[in-house]
Order: structure tokens, then C-alpha cells, then sequence
């Protein structure tokens, strides 16, 4: 018997742009970006818009047509902007996959042409599996559109599509060759998406940044009511800390099982996946979150003050934190959201590994869950909310 083993090392550069009005003519950040390393003239770009941003800014195809004609000796559009359906349904099968797989073959795309995303997070996911997946490869840009998948989802390395019910379950590691946030791009969203991505600021500050969530206390108020310069405060401090988890973790494409910033994510996936997505992203986190720190005092890992203003703070910033679904239960009368830890171990790769809190910026790691402790938390949330809501229609009369 005889074996040769090599280490092989493999470096990626991963960059993420700031910047305002991205397809003005007058700002050559993304023409910059396509070209600043290409070896022949005119590298191809396919543009995949997301459709609910087409449909709040008409404007925005035109725009993406002019800024390619205006830069059109150095990169060649190849098609207008393709645009398919955003949000969670885009990623409930695979036909939006093939169709920019079509398109990539149709138009001669190559390895080092790129494949443009521009939406949130779901069409990102979905983007950058047919990037990746093409050719073995294509050079993929980012440019997200939501709160959520500018300070996240978007800056992350992970691409993929739901399956068997089971979030992400098809996917790949590949890290975009860039991502261009622009702040303008989040003047059109709904309350609703705008405050979707606070929670993911909050989960990162909770686990690696004690001044980053004072911060976010302190400009809980303006938070609320979406002051530009406090979402792209948080936006900015919430990607750094995003990417330098990739970059310096040791383990950016999760070969172990340790995940710190799916923190809350384990029953956030599951009441995704029971309310058929009703309930989005942020606002699963949001709940998984307060479960978890409900979860963490009465574990006696995390001090009743701390719990109460992480929990406090996540109201102060609009979220609902009960849901229904978290009562949902099976024929046998169990839980269906603590399946949620099964699903969440197997996503893992074997070994269950839950983030939790010692302290405010203080995350720890355990391998098990105590369901009767689970079970107590989702009744203390459920008893809260039946508070607050009581009070608030007190207040109204």
C-alpha cells in the first residue's frame, strides 16, 4: 500500500463596496470592479434583477440598460435584465436554476464573464447557486437590496436553494468575486423588509460585540423610524463583523459544526418552514433569538437583566416575538418547531452545536438542548405577547 497526500491551500479575496446610486452613470464603482482584473477587453455580464424591485422601481431597468451603454467599450451587457421572482419562493425549486443556466449558455457566458444579482437575500442564494454551479464557476457579483442582505446575508459565502422541505438544503461555498452594497437601493422597501435585517446586527453584536449592541440601544428610536444614517451605521459595523468571521474563523465553509452566527437560527428555520415562509427571515430570527435568551436565563447561563434587555431591545426595534406556530404540534402531540433541532443537527453535519449566551457579547457553545426548558421559554414568550398586547390595546382606548 503506498498513498501521496498534499495540503492544498486555496486563498479567496473578498471585497464589499459601500457606495450610493450604483448604476448612475457618473459612478464607475461596478464597471471598475467587472474590469479591474480582466486579461482581454469587454468581459460579458448578466444582469438577474429581482422582480419586486422592478416592480417598486420601473425605472431601474432603464437605468441598468443606460449605465452599460455609457460604459458599453468596456463591458458588453449581453441581454437586458433578466427578471424572476424574489423572496423565499424563489428558492423553492430548482426551474429558476436551469432557466439562468439557459441563459448562460444561451449568451456564450464564460468563466470570466460575470453573473450580476441584483435583490435580496432569497434571489441571491438562488443567483449565486447558478453561478457557481455553471461552467464549475462563474465570477458572481452581488448587489443586495434589502437591510437584511446587505449587513448578511449578502456579504456571506454561501449560496443555495430549499429542498425536501428543508431550508438551503442544495447549495455551495463560493465566495462572490464582489458585493456592492447600495444604501439608495433600500429608499423603495417596505417597513417590514426594512427592519428584517436589525435582527442580524443584533445576533452578531450578541455574540461578538458588546459595544456594537449598545449602539444599536442607543439608536434603537432612530432605528424605528429609519433614519438613513443609523441603518447604514449598522448596515457598515454588521457586515465588517460578518466578514471577519469568514476570514478569520478557520472554518469559512463550515467543514465542522460549529456555526456562531446561525445564533437563533435553529427554531428560526423551523417556524420559516411551518408558516410556508409567511413569516420571513428576520422575523423568525428575531423569535429564535428571544427563545434562545429566554432559553439562556432560565439555563442560568445569562443574568435576568441582560435577558431583558436583549429581549426589550428587539421590541424597541418593531419584531413580534411569539408566533403561533411555535404552539403547532404533531399527532403525538410534540412540538413540531423542536424538530427544528434535528433538522438543525443533520444541516450541521452530525454534531448538534447551539450558540448561546454567557453575556451580552459572550456566545458560547453547547451540544444539547433541555426540550422542557425549550418548551417553558416558548410559554414565557407566548405569555409576554399576550401582555403587550393587552396593554397596547389599553393605550389605544
Amino acid at each position: 500500500m503506498s498513498l501521496i497526500e498534499r495540503n492544498i491551500a486555496v486563498s479567496f479575496r473578498h471585497q464589499v463596496h459601500f457606495t450610493e446610486h450604483v448604476f448612475a452613470p457618473v459612478n464607475s464603482l461596478l464597471v471598475d470592479v467587472l474590469t479591474e482584473a480582466e486579461h482581454h477587453t469587454q468581459p460579458k455580464v448578466l444582469v438577474v434583477l429581482d422582480e419586486g424591485l422592478g416592480q417598486a422601481r420601473p425605472a431601474l431597468v432603464a437605468e441598468i440598460e443606460q449605465y452599460f451603454r455609457t460604459y458599453s467599450l468596456r463591458v458588453k451587457l449581453v441581454c437586458p435584465p433578466l427578471m424572476i421572482e424574489g423572496g423565499e419562493r424563489t428558492k423553492n425549486s430548482y426551474f429558476h436554476v436551469s432557466a439562468i443556466h439557459s441563459e448562460i449558455d444561451r449568451f456564450h457566458v464564460d468563466r470570466h464573464s460575470y453573473v450580476i444579482a441584483v435583490g435580496g437575500g432569497a434571489l441571491l442564494d438562488m443567483v449565486g447557486l447558478a453561478a457557481a454551479t455553471a461552467h464549475r464557476g462563474l465570477r458572481h457579483i452581488r448587489i443586495p437590496t434589502t437591510t437584511l442582505s446587505q449587513d448578511d446575508s449578502g456579504v456571506g459565502v454561501k449560496n443555495g436553494i430549499n429542498a425536501f422541505g428543508k431550508k438551503n438544503f442544495i447549495g455551495t461555498f463560493a465566495p462572490p468575486y464582489a458585493v456592492i452594497n447600495d444604501f439608495r437601493m433600500l429608499d423603495s422597501l417596505a417597513p417590514r423588509d426594512k427592519r428584517a435585517g436589525y435582527v442580524e446586527a443584533v445576533k452578531v453584536a450578541l455574540i461578538r460585540d458588546v459595544q456594537f449592541f449598545e449602539t444599536i440601544e442607543a439608536d434603537a428610536t432612530r432605528l424605528q423610524s429609519f433614519e438613513p444614517a443609523a441603518m447604514e451605521r449598522l448596515i457598515y459595523r454588521c457586515a465588517e463583523l460578518h466578514l471577519q468571521h469568514i476570514a478569520t474563523s478557520g472554518d469559512p465553509f463550515e467543514n465542522g459544526s460549529a456555526r456562531p452566527l446561525d445564533f437563533g437560527h435553529w427554531a428560526a428555520h423551523k417556524l420559516e418552514q411551518l408558516s410556508d415562509y409567511r413569516i420571513r427571515h428576520g422575523e423568525a430570527v428575531a423569535i429564535g433569538i428571544a427563545l434562545d435568551v429566554l432559553y439562556c436565563r432560565r439555563m442560568e447561563f445569562l443574568d435576568h437583566d441582560s435577558t431583558e434587555r436583549i429581549i426589550s431591545l428587539l421590541e424597541a426595534l418593531g419584531f413580534e416575538l411569539f408566533a403561533s406556530e411555535l404552539r403547532h404540534v404533531d399527532a403525538d402531540n410534540n412540538l413540531h418547531v423542536l424538530k427544528g433541532l434535528e433538522e438543525f443537527r443533520e444541516h450541521l453535519g452530525g454534531l448538534l452545536t447551539i450558540t448561546l449566551l454567557r453575556g451580552i457579547g459572550q456566545g458560547f457553545e453547547v451540544h444539547e438542548m433541555d426540550p422542557s426548558a425549550v418548551i417553558a421559554s416558548i410559554l414565557e414568550l407566548e405569555e409576554r405577547q399576550l401582555r403587550r398586547t393587552v396593554l397596547s390595546e389599553r393605550v389605544a382606548s
